[in-house]
């Protein structure tokens, strides 16, 4: 069974830094496309990062210049720095694999941006 596992959410006060990171049980291939996403309550999963085959990056413009993506084939790991935070980033951040015609997800961790 795969399974994408992520970690480093926790609270933090605006303006303030985190690190998530997922860890994949499987290979990650070279081409391959990892996401991270984000749902905040009563809103809809939307796109937060996208890094995709050897590193093409996506960004939409309300994280562009505070979020960056960077993956570790070796370690099938890929991760999150969020920097700049503000309290709209407030949300359960879920990691996303898509290789080989398969979809994977992991179960999420919370960001929380408050004072």
């Amino acid at each position: 069974q795969v399974q994408l596992v992520e970690s480093g959410g926790g609270l933090v006060q605006p303006g303030g830094s985190l690190r998530l990171s997922c860890a994949v049980s499987i290979t990650i291939f070279r081409i391959s496309v990892m996401g991270w996403y984000r749902q905040a309550p009563g809103k809809q999963r939307e796109l937060v990062a996208q890094i995709i085959d050897s590193g093409l990056t996506n960004y939409p413009d309300s994280v562009k210049g505070r979020f960056t993506i960077a993956r570790d084939n070796a370690k099938n790991t890929v991760y999150l720095q969020m920097n700049s935070l503000k309290p709209e980033d407030t949300a359960v951040y879920y990691c996303r694999l898509q290789q080989l015609g398969r979809d994977y997800w992991g179960q999420g961790t919370q960001v929380t941006v408050s004072s």
